[in-house]
C-alpha cells in the first residue's frame, strides 16, 4: 500500500492538502516549509514546481513562482533539496507542475527522479487525456507514482467517470472553472460537490481552489473526503522570517 492510500485508508474524512511553492519564500526554504507543515496537521502536501507561465495559477501562486524563479529554483535544484526528504517528512507528497518544463528535463528521467527521491504522485494539469493514455500513462506507472486528474463543475458527467478512472491517490475537484485563489460564492461549489458524490467516484475527492479559511474548508469536507488550500497559505508566507510560526497560526486557524 502506498503512503496516499494509506492515507485515505485511515482517513477517510477532513484530508488536507496543503500547496507549497518549491524555493519560496526562499530558494532554501522548501523542505523547512514542507516540514513545518507536516509538524502542523497537514495531511499531504503538493510542492508546486514553479513555471514562467502557469495556466490555472492565481496572482498570488503566480508571484510566488516568479519569485522562486529569481531565486534559482528550478526541477534539478528541487530534486537536489528532495535528496534526502524522507528522513524528515513522512506524509504523502506529490509534486504540481506544467508539462513543458518536465519534457524539457525529460519525461522518464522526471519520473525516475521523483521515484528515487520518492515522492507519491503527479498533478499534471496540461497533460492531455489521450496522451495520458497513449504514452505518458504507461511510464507513469513504470514508476510506481500516482497521477492525480482534474475535474470542474464544466467536466460531463461521463468525463468524470473516465478521470476519475485514470486517477489514482485522488481526483481534484476544481470548485470552479477559474484561477487559484480566486473569491467565490460556495453554494454552487456544494451543489456541484454533492453531484460528484452521487457518482459514486472510485477515488477520493479533493476539492480546491478557493478554500482559504476554516468556513470553505469546513463547508468542502461536508461534501468530499477534504480539501486544498494554495493561494492562502501562500499569502501567509509573504513577509515572514518565522516559516514555522506562519505556518503554525494559519494551519491553527483552518484546523482548530
Amino acid at each position: 500500500m502506498n503512503r496516499l492510500e494509506a492515507l485515505f485508508t485511515r482517513k477517510k474524512e477532513r484530508v488536507l492538502n496543503v500547496y507549497c511553492t518549491a524555493g519560496y519564500p526562499q530558494l532554501n526554504s522548501t523542505v523547512r516549509v514542507m516540514k513545518a507543515l507536516q509538524e502542523n496537521g497537514a495531511d499531504l502536501i503538493e510542492v508546486g514546481m514553479p513555471y514562467s507561465d502557469p495556466l490555472a495559477d492565481g496572482p498570488v501562486i503566480q508571484a510566488s513562482g516568479s519569485k522562486a524563479l529569481e531565486n534559482g529554483m528550478s526541477i534539478d535544484v528541487l530534486f537536489q533539496q528532495l535528496k534526502n526528504f524522507r528522513k524528515e517528512i513522512y506524509v504523502p507528497v506529490i509534486l504540481m507542475g506544467y508539462m513543458n518544463p518536465v519534457l524539457q528535463f525529460g519525461f522518464e528521467k522526471f519520473c525516475q527522479y521523483c521515484a528515487d527521491a520518492p515522492v507519491d504522485g503527479l498533478i499534471l494539469p496540461d497533460l492531455p487525456e489521450h496522451e495520458f493514455e497513449s504514452e505518458y500513462g504507461a511510464i507513469i506507472r513504470r514508476y510506481g507514482l500516482n497521477f492525480i486528474f482534474l475535474v470542474t463543475p464544466e467536466t460531463s458527467e461521463e468525463r468524470t467517470k473516465k478521470l476519475d478512472s485514470l486517477s489514482t491517490g485522488f481526483l481534484y475537484a476544481v470548485s470552479s472553472s477559474s484561477i487559484t485563489g480566486s473569491d467565490k460564492d460556495f453554494l454552487p461549489v456544494e451543489a456541484y460537490l454533492d453531484k460528484l458524490r452521487k457518482l459514486q467516484l472510485k477515488n477520493p475527492v479533493l476539492v480546491g481552489f478557493g478554500i482559504k479559511d476554516k468556513h470553505t474548508f469546513d463547508t468542502a469536507c461536508k461534501h468530499a473526503n477534504g480539501a486544498i488550500i494554495g493561494s492562502a497559505y501562500i499569502k501567509a508566507l509573504e513577509n515572514t522570517a518565522n516559516l514555522g510560526g506562519a505556518t503554525k497560526s494559519f494551519l491553527d486557524s483552518i484546523l482548530k
